[in-house]
Formats: structure tokens, C-alpha cells, sequence
């Protein structure tokens, strides 16, 4: 006598045809799905992974090779999972439907519905998983692609920036020489002031970009610097700035703080961060204030600028010390990644905290900068 296993799959195979033509009926195939008589072809291997299965336990190797294969097929289709896990359990609720109206005692078909339930799971699993294993490769390779292109194109404009600006700082450096002299001769000849600030902006902007280069950044000269007289001068040269900008700058500094680093790359990080603030400030109604604190905790030089401007979300938080990012219209982008760069080589970290109320960009270096 036949035993259920038997009976069942004698059964399936008589009604094979109808059962196929249900399921094709009930499933989903993009019109544009290159591989939609390979959907077919598997639907009609699944059935017999099925029959298989009911007969003795199918070998997971078998299974995976179905699977695997049509995980491939849906990645190169460039189609929705949900689509192959929907046919799927059409598919299963159809031989489940079959299978109760086989006329087989339903104690004995028990056991079946639980092997078949736990092969089509499994084979779902299977799939999906390799799915996702194969999409996770394609996006890390193009994102190494993408990676590499854009420093490709990082050392292209470094290159061309570099020999720019180096032939637009030799007349640059004349005509600040030739403001200075006339400051000299003419004292009260008005506009010079604010010609030479600007010229100094300017040469500050040149700077910038040099700094870019690996070569400006090794090698540059260590000192003693007393902090609070560094960002007072900072204060007084950007003077024109803040008036202009409508911005009150609120300066906290202990007057005996030093540090040993190099002066020159201190003022540009500063200078910068204070920049920043200066324009950030413009998107907002008075009183616009920036706040500079400096102290000195566990041999540590802590340095906040803090203003009241909009807050900056979280996703320019993670971009904004990245080269060439920038939200400004006229921004370079390149700023920040100097300011980080510099503080870097001083042994110390940079990083933006910023809410509804404030920003604030904080920097830390030890008291001692080995350079």
C-alpha cells in the first residue's frame, strides 16, 4: 500500500498542468522583466523541489542552487524582492490548496504540510539573502568607484589651484606693498584702510588654497603663542567684517594663555571659524553675537566659537569638513578642511555641535604640539 508521501505526490503530478497554470495565473511578472519565461522555468522547478521534498528530506545544497541562481535573475532584472517573495507564497498557498483536496487522510497529511511549508520558507530565505549579499557588493563597488573618480578629480584641481594661485600671489604681494607705502606717504588719503583690509582677505583666500597642497602643510615652523593676544589681533582685523555684518563679538580668553604651535596656521583656523560665523549670522534678525571662549583643561587648550545663527542639521554636521563641501552660493568648500587639516597636524580634533539656539565649533590641542 502507498503511503501518504506517495499518494500526495502522484497526485500533484496528475494535476501538474492546472496547478501550474493557477499559480502563473495569480502571480506578478513585470512586463519589462528580462527574465519572464525564466520565472516560468523556476515556478516549475520549485514544483519539483516540492515533489522531491514530500519523498525524503531535500539536501540544502539542492535547494541553494535554485535559490542562488534565481536571486541573480532578480538582481539582474532590476526588480523588487517583494515581487519574488509574493509569487513565492502564491505558490505555496496553491499546492497547500492542492494538497487538501487531495482526499488524503488529514493526519496524515500533516507531517506534508509542514514539510513543504518549511521548504518554501527556506527557499525564500535563501533567496532574499543572497539578493541582498549580491546588491551590497554592486553598491560598495560603486561607491569605491565613486570614491575613486572623486579624488581623482580632487588631485586634478588641487594641481590646477596650486599653480593658479601661485602666479596670482606674485602681483598680489606687489600691490599690498605698494597700499602699504602709500599708507605710509599718505596717511589721510581715505580708502586705503579698507583697500588693504581687503587685500589682505585676499591673500588670506590665496592662502587657503596653498594649504590644500601636502607640501604647504609639513614642515612649518613652531612657537610659543599667547592665545589671547592672537585672536584679539584676530578681533581687530576683522573689525570691518563685524561692523559690516551687524555682529557683536563677545571675546573670553585667560591673557596668559600659550600654546606651542605654529602662529601662522593657529590664526588661519580661527580666522576662518570666525568667518564662518560672521556669514551664518546674516540669516538672522539682531542681535547677532559670536561668542569666543578659550581655557585650558588637563593640559589642553579647548577653544570655542559660538554664535546664534540657524542651526545646521545634522547631515551638513557629518559633510561640512569634507574638501569642496559647501552650502554657500560662492563657497570654495575648502575651509573647514584646512581648519581640520591644521588641527590635525596639532595633534588636537575639531568638531560642530549646533541646536535651535547656537552653534558652536570646538577645538581642542595639547598645551605641547610636537610638528
Amino acid at each position: 500500500m502507498k503511503d501518504a508521501s506517495e499518494k500526495l505526490t502522484l497526485f500533484l503530478e496528475q494535476n501538474a498542468k492546472e496547478f501550474i497554470f493557477n499559480w502563473r495565473k495569480k502571480s506578478v511578472i513585470s512586463e519589462d522583466d528580462p527574465y519572464r519565461e525564466e520565472v516560468i522555468k523556476n515556478g516549475i522547478q520549485m514544483f519539483q523541489l516540492v515533489k522531491m521534498a514530500l519523498k525524503e528530506p531535500l539536501k540544502e545544497e539542492v535547494m541553494k542552487q535554485l535559490a542562488y541562481k534565481l536571486a541573480r535573475e532578480r538582481v539582474e532584472a532590476n526588480v523588487n524582492i517583494s515581487e519574488f517573495v509574493y509569487n513565492v507564497n502564491i505558490g505555496k498557498s496553491e499546492i497547500i490548496r492542492w494538497v487538501g483536496n487531495s482526499g488524503i487522510d488529514l493526519h496524515e497529511l500533516r507531517p506534508l504540510f509542514e514539510r513543504i511549508n518549511t521548504l518554501f520558507d527556506e527557499f525564500s530565505y535563501h533567496t532574499v539573502r543572497k539578493y541582498t549579499e549580491i546588491k551590497e557588493q554592486q553598491l560598495q563597488e560603486k561607491d569605491s568607484y565613486i570614491h575613486q573618480t572623486h579624488k581623482e578629480r580632487l588631485t586634478i584641481l588641487g594641481q590646477m589651484s596650486s599653480s593658479f594661485v601661485h602666479e596670482f600671489r606674485n602681483p598680489l604681494t606687489a600691490i599690498i606693498g605698494f597700499t602699504k607705502l602709500l599708507q605710509h606717504d599718505y596717511p589721510h588719503l581715505p580708502y586705503l584702510d579698507i583697500m588693504q583690509h581687503e587685500l589682505d582677505q585676499l591673500n588670506y583666500r590665496i592662502s587657503q588654497f596653498l594649504h590644500v597642497s601636502r607640501k604647504d602643510l609639513i614642515g612649518s615652523r613652531k612657537e610659543e603663542v599667547n592665545l589671547s593676544f592672537l585672536l584679539q589681533e584676530l578681533t581687530e582685523f576683522l573689525y570691518p567684517s563685524l561692523l559690516s555684518g551687524d555682529v557683536t563679538l563677545q571675546l573670553d580668553a585667560d591673557p596668559m594663555l600659550t600654546i606651542n604651535g605654529n602662529k601662522d596656521e593657529l590664526r588661519q583656523v580661527f580666522l576662518n571659524l570666525i568667518m564662518n560665523s560672521i556669514d551664518a549670522l546674516q540669516q538672522k534678525e539682531s542681535p547677532r553675537i559670536i561668542r569666543v571662549e578659550c581655557k585650558e583643561i588637563d593640559n589642553q587648550i579647548e577653544l570655542k566659537i559660538i554664535n546664534n545663527g540657524p542651526k545646521i542639521t545634522e547631515d551638513v554636521i557629518h559633510a561640512i569638513f569634507e574638501p569642496f563641501f559647501t552650502t554657500k552660493d560662492l563657497g570654495t568648500g575648502i575651509g573647514l578642511y584646512i581648519c581640520k587639516k591644521l588641527i590635525e597636524k596639532h595633534d588636537g580634533e575639531i568638531y560642530c555641535h549646533s541646536t535651535e539656539e547656537q552653534t558652536s565649533f570646538v577645538v581642542k590641542v595639547p598645551v605641547f604640539v610636537v610638528i
